[in-house]
């Protein structure tokens, strides 16, 4: 048998164990929750600063976020990863998100994403833009055919209508392909509601309409 004493202070290792575990995990739930929402909080930080930059000062050469050069008069800046480029809105749907160059993870939590390659705001080609199912493009599970779609950068207003939807394997690259008309395709991942890493890609096709810049 085990003497009283010993069984009494196995009980006290296993309740000094079970506290700091405890205590632990709480800690780490608490840094956790506050990555999250400081994450949360500097995006939104952002967008207010990017549009109050596009909605102030549309016109102005030195925005205070930079932004890719978009006047065909002008010699072309290569904009660089996280570079403010517009903002994006689909009226129906009350959405309204900064375009930002590129699509690393850090520029997708700011944003959408300009996709390397593809054609820029406004020029002939086609503008691929990319975001996440879960904050910024969330709201294209309601999308339809016929949806209005600007884009607004510092040097005027693109106005595009969508066309179809597709939902295609995330090796299906064709969606990029350059064309002839001016265009804009959104990226995201599908199904919207997917738990993980999502198998498919959910992608919206427009054309232009108007453009004034």
């Amino acid at each position: 048998m085990i003497p009283e004493a010993e069984k009494h202070r196995f009980e006290e290792r296993g309740h000094l164990f079970l506290r700091w575990t405890r205590n632990f995990l709480f800690l780490t739930g608490f840094l956790a929750v506050s990555y999250v929402a400081l994450t949360m909080l500097h995006a939104k930080l952002y967008q207010s600063a990017a549009n109050n930059a596009l909605d102030t000062q549309p016109d102005a050469t030195n925005p205070p976020y930079p932004t890719a050069q978009l006047n065909a008069s002008q010699p072309r800046t290569a904009p660089s990863e996280g570079d403010l480029m517009g903002r994006i809105e689909i009226p129906r749907l009350g959405m309204k998100v900064a375009i930002l160059e590129g699509t690393t993870s850090q520029t997708l939590q700011l944003g959408v994403g300009h996709i390397g390659g593809t054609a820029f705001p406004g020029e002939p080609g086609n503008f691929g833009i990319a975001g996440h199912r879960d904050t910024y493009f969330r709201a294209l599970k309601d999308i339809r055919a016929g949806d209005e779609i600007r884009v607004q950068t510092s040097t005027g207003l693109s106005t595009y209508q969508v066309d179809r939807l597709q939902i295609v394997d995330p090796s299906d690259v064709g969606v990029l392909a350059q064309s002839a008309q001016t265009a804009i395709t959104l990226v995201t991942c599908y199904p919207f509601y997917y738990i993980g890493a999502a198998p498919r890609r959910f992608i919206v096709h427009a054309h232009i309409v108007r453009d004034s810049t």
